[in-house]
């Protein structure tokens, strides 16, 4: 937790603004050819934004075709991290605190290795379990967890009440360079052969 110390906000409404269009169209391009690369860049925009999750995504998704929902849930705008005291923190549009409570580590999820954090306080609701990829600003350049009140359904990717989630955030301090760098990694990871 230490190294993801700061705030975030949600990734896609980034990196997805049409400013950075060309800069997506030229990643693909790379990977997938010219004549392929505007249906790549719509493939991958589409693969992140979902709109339902949990049991309504389960049932319209039952045919295949699922998209993730990579949104902040439960009212969040924008998460902090403090990883010197291991609390999280959860603000609203207007930027009145939601949530602040300290976590301890308590495992690894098995499915995508994502570490496993429990509120110390009893009564957390939906803050209580965060689970947490390894993916910090220096080496990603954005961050993708889960969280919520029943850690088992958050172990779960396409059933249960968490089915078709994974919040993604960016820095509250991205430049430029931070969003290419996401934007490219983001094209090699899903377009590379």
């Amino acid at each position: 937790m230490v190294d993801l110390t700061g705030s975030y906000q949600e990734l896609w409404p980034v990196i997805l603004d049409e400013k950075y269009q060309q800069i997506w169209i030229d990643d693909c391009t790379e990977l997938v050819g010219e004549e392929n690369a505007e249906a790549a860049y719509d493939k991958l925009a589409s693969m992140v934004s979902g709109t339902i999750y949990g049991e309504e995504a389960v049932e319209a998704y039952k045919d295949g075709d699922g998209v993730y929902d990579c949104s902040f849930k439960e009212g969040v705008n924008k998460l902090e991290f403090d990883g010197s005291d291991s609390v999280i923190k959860g603000y609203d549009s207007e930027g009145k605190e939601i949530f602040s409570h300290t976590y301890h580590y308590v495992g690894i999820e098995e499915v995508r290795g994502l570490y496993e954090f429990k509120s110390d306080d009893a009564d957390s609701g939906e803050f209580t379990y965060f689970c947490i990829a390894p993916d910090t600003n220096d080496t990603t350049y954005h961050i993708e967890l889960r969280y919520g009140s029943d850690l088992e359904a958050l172990g779960k990717y396409d059933e249960g009440d968490y089915a078709y989630w994974l919040g993604s955030g960016i820095s509250t301090d991205y430049d430029q360079t931070m969003v290419e760098n996401c934007i490219e990694l983001f094209c090699k990871e899903n377009l590379s052969e």
